[in-house]
């Protein structure tokens, strides 16, 4: 069985508070955008075992989150048998995309409709939990805002049909802990639930990403990406997450033909 992992985009990010549990609240719009892994799994007569290619994942592969879904569903089902995995990955890892959340949440999708495990979306999801903070998403995979430490969703109704995205990784790494500590929480004045009922074109004034501040002062490179999408005419610009991806959007029909360095990679998701 073949699956294909999506990514997401944060439409605003705030951080709100800190955690007793060293997590951090906050309120984002998590917005599930077409670019892809492929992950298949098929039966195996001997040790599961996991298979790569495309851009390289850093860290032990012993430790990927695909394993790590197969293992968590395993304690509960002892019954799951060995099997191989084998991950293409497109999806550029730590760029604020969610590219290896969307691996472990359709990792626990895939084992559980090719098993027949019968798990409903509110199981999976708390599955989903255990993996990582922004892993629930991936089950739902739809807009959803945000609360919590990512995991707390809201499905709501997103009229972008009529615009098209252009998603830029310049292929810089930001360390997420380094991120975080950059922040001072606080409850913004009106909340993103709010902000993104409002017209895709107001967004640019309202939205904002709390870690674009010190990222972009870190790495001048970051926010030149962000400034070429509006004076290249998106409607709305901003950095994924943590960074360091930069996606704009652009209503449909006017996507632009930008050239960027040739180490960046560049995604045209066009409606």
């Amino acid at each position: 069985m073949v699956v294909f992992p999506n990514c997401k985009i944060n439409l605003g990010l705030n951080i709100t508070s800190k955690r007793p549990d060293g997590f951090h609240n906050l309120e984002t719009v998590f917005y599930p955008v077409q670019w892809t892994d492929a992950l298949e799994v098929v039966k195996s007569g001997q040790a599961t075992k996991l298979g790569l290619s495309g851009i390289d994942i850093p860290g032990d592969l012993s430790e990927n989150i695909c394993l790590k879904a197969f293992r968590l569903l395993k304690k509960d089902f002892p019954q799951l048998p060995a099997i191989d995995i084998h991950l293409h990955k497109t999806i550029p890892a730590g760029a604020g995309l969610g590219g290896g959340s969307a691996d472990g949440a359709f990792m626990l999708t895939l084992l559980n409709k090719k098993f027949n495990l019968q798990l409903d979306t509110l199981q999976l999801t708390d599955y989903a939990r255990q993996l990582g903070s922004d892993c629930p998403f991936f089950i739902i995979n739809q807009p959803c805002f945000a609360g919590g430490r990512g995991d707390l969703l809201e499905p709501l109704k997103l009229p972008l049909d009529n615009y098209s995205l252009l998603i830029i990784h310049p292929g810089i790494h930001i360390n997420t802990a380094w991120a975080f500590a950059q922040i001072s929480p606080a409850i913004p004045d009106i909340s993103i639930r709010e902000l993104i009922a409002r017209p895709v074109e107001e967004w640019k004034e309202l939205l904002k990403n709390d870690f674009e501040t010190p990222v972009f002062q870190s790495y001048p490179a970051i926010k030149a990406i962000k400034q070429k999408l509006y004076q290249n005419g998106a409607v709305f610009a901003g950095m994924s997450g943590s960074g360091s991806s930069v996606y704009g959007i652009f209503r449909k029909g006017t996507l632009p033909d930008l050239t960027f360095d040739s180490s960046y990679q560049v995604k045209r998701i066009e409606n």
